[in-house]
């Protein structure tokens, strides 16, 4: 399965400020940030991650929730639901 590049912009341009905020993070290591300011960022770009994950699992599972006549297959999308575990 794949899935149009425009469906998952929003996931990759959040995926693009993450690994910025991850550069940032390292830098701030680097300079002996205070811990409070390095772990509000390292929430915020562990949020970040997760919901662009989330985005990208949600688009996947509707893909695969049909099949080639675009019906809906439950054992198509139960398969992709269980890939996840």
């Amino acid at each position: 399965m794949q899935i149009e590049a425009a469906e998952l912009k929003a996931a990759r341009d959040r995926l693009v400020r993450v690994q910025g905020q991850i550069g940032g993070i390292v830098k701030m290591l680097d300079e002996g940030r205070d811990c409070t300011e390095l772990l509000t960022q390292l929430s915020a770009a562990s949020t970040a991650l997760t919901r662009a994950g989330f985005t990208i699992i949600a688009t996947g599972m509707r893909h695969c929730a049909n099949d080639q006549t675009g019906e809906t297959d439950r054992a198509m999308l139960e398969k992709a639901f269980m890939s996840l575990a």
